[in-house]
């Protein structure tokens, strides 16, 4: 069968690149720029799960080009509001030029992936057996086929508008200026957000620690456009970064007002930007899919939407890797399996923006500043900082690993309205760890032939049938290899119609002994049986795969 076409080579087209080789699917990536990394002022937070997708796919040294955060407050003029240690879950704080210098290493090494650069989409065209782009590079025209096509090319997306898919949603709903800065500040390891600082002009800015001694700092600027007097910075070490001189004065005042006087520093870029809320009106047409800033834009109240862009490379990969390894005359699984990735994905995100427009009066008031004031003075303020948290630290309604509660199918979402959340999606920390479509928490495990690991480690490729035995730690492998359901359980993973891979676990979260979990590649909870039932597990799975030798249906008919 022909690669999958992969349209831009951001970070989530390379991720998703990286994900379906994890699945032997080979994939064309093609991308308009020259497929050099240049620096920028962009940043990315990671959280659990994304940081586990990204080392688990290729990039191994995610943590070590990050900066690991010890703790994030929230301040307000010269009192510190909340705290939050992060000694629990790791946030990792990386520049986004390096995450995908690390990506575009995993691609050199991987023989099913190829990368051509300087090629502009400029048509495409879908039948019932795949998919046709032409591309153009220099004045020559080539055409190029594929078995599918994700459009990963950005808020302009050049895929989005050939498919003549709608891209609805406000232009400017936030306005920040970035700066990187090699400084020194008296809050080492820590993220700061502050609010109302102490220090004159400034309504709310932040601080957020990178590796090498640098720092990301944001002010929250008033809605408009940006001002014309920018000048070219003589002392900026990256080339093309351009600074106002309001900028140069920001810098100067948060720096002082953080530590008392202005401390050596070293601006090292900069720039204005204005985030959008934006949300296509569909995911999938047909053989082609959207993914990534090409899909959906959020970034208000600190929202990271390239790391939702990332969890939709995690959920399409392994749906799109089973479409793939369907055997010749196979009916496109389309209805329940690729279909899910729009229904999962799409509601997901059209929660957050739900949730931002929700939330957006409490954090952002349009009244009078007189009334303001008060209102922060009396309280709401400190009420409502652990929302502003959960946009900084990808966590909560803002930013954390979303649910996908499924029917029975496992794939076909019949998601229950959750207060706060919106419909389409729910949070993990909201359901317990055995509802089906929660993402599963990183509890170590045993392989078969007796390696221990964790969890989210094994994700990706196989499905994963996970047996609860209290005292696996205990006993060698070679012990409990042939007891209990072990046999059994070896059986039904070679019977089911997906690839399976079979783990033992000492505890699971309000799981009892002898329980059986069903975990997606991507880490969400398909279901759980009590004891060995296959007929169970035989229903959950099921829906995925076709029946070999149906007619395959036209997926451009969709």
């Amino acid at each position: 069968m022909d690669a999958v076409i992969i349209v831009g080579a951001g970070p989530v087209g390379l991720a998703l690149a990286l994900a379906l080789a994890r699945n032997e699917v080979p994939s064309l990536v093609l991308d308009e720029g020259s497929g050099l990394c240049p620096e920028s002022p962009r940043t990315v937070v990671l959280g659990g799960d994304t940081a586990a997708f990204l080392g688990r796919i290729g990039y191994t040294r995610v943590a070590s080009d990050a900066a690991r955060w010890d703790a994030f407050t929230i301040w307000r003029r010269r009192a510190e509001v909340l705290r939050l240690p992060l000694d629990a879950e790791p946030v990792l704080h990386l520049a986004q030029h390096r995450l995908q210098r690390g990506l575009l290493d995993a691609v050199a090494a991987t023989p099913l992936i190829r990368l051509v650069p300087r090629h502009q989409v400029v048509e495409l065209a879908q039948d019932r057996d795949g998919v046709t782009v032409r591309t153009t590079s220099g004045g020559t025209d080539t055409w190029w086929r594929g078995s599918h096509l994700v459009g990963c090319d950005g808020a302009r997306s050049t895929v989005r508008k050939l498919l003549k898919v709608r891209f609805p949603g406000r232009p400017a709903v936030d306005r920040h200026a970035v700066a990187t800065v090699r400084v020194d500040l008296p809050f080492p390891g820590e993220a700061r957000l502050h609010r109302e600082p102490p220090w004159r002009g400034d309504r709310e800015a932040s601080a957020r620690p990178l590796p090498d001694g640098l720092w990301r700092l944001d002010w929250r600027l008033p809605p408009g456009r940006p001002q014309p007097t920018e000048t070219v910075d003589p002392h900026a070490t990256w080339p093309g970064i351009v600074t106002g001189d309001t900028l140069l004065t920001r810098v100067t005042s948060a720096l002082t007002g953080w530590c008392g006087e202005l401390p050596p520093h070293q601006l090292l870029a900069a720039a204005d930007h204005t985030y959008q809320q934006r949300l296509a009106a569909r995911f999938r047409t047909g053989r082609c899919f959207l993914a990534g800033d090409a899909a959906h834009l959020h970034g208000a109240l600190g929202m990271q939407n390239l790391a939702d862009g990332l969890r939709d490379a995690d959920n399409l990969a392994w749906r799109l890797a089973l479409a793939w390894h369907l055997p010749p005359g196979s009916a496109p699984a389309d209805a329940a399996l690729l279909d899910g990735y729009q229904a999962e994905r799409r509601g997901a995100v059209g929660a957050r923006l739900r949730a931002v427009d929700q939330t957006m009066p409490l954090l952002r008031p349009l009244r009078g500043w007189a009334e303001t004031r008060r209102s922060l003075l009396s309280g709401s303020f400190r009420k409502h900082a652990p929302l502003l948290a959960d946009g900084q630290l990808g966590t909560g309604r803002f930013g954390g690993a979303p649910a996908y509660p499924a029917a029975p199918s496992g794939v076909a979402p019949r998601v229950p309205e959750q207060r706060g959340a919106g419909r389409g999606s729910s949070l993990t920390e909201q359901l317990p760890a055995t509802a089906p479509g929660v993402l599963v928490p990183d509890v170590p495990v045993v392989t078969t032939d007796g390696a221990a690991d964790t969890l989210r480690a094994r994700l990706g490729g196989a499905f994963l049938l996970v047996l609860v035995a209290p005292g696996t730690t205990v006993w060698s492998a070679e012990h409990w290899l042939g007891a209990g359901l072990m046999p059994r359980l070896a059986e039904l993973a070679a019977a089911l119609p997906v690839p399976t891979e079979v783990l033992v676990t000492d505890t699971y979260p309000g799981a009892a002994p002898h329980t059986v979990l069903l975990v997606r590649p991507d880490g969400h909870l398909l279901g759980t049986t009590p004891g060995l039932h296959p007929e169970t597990l035989h229903s959950l799975t099921a829906p995925l795969t076709p029946k070999p030798g149906l007619e395959p249906q036209n997926p451009a008919a969709r």
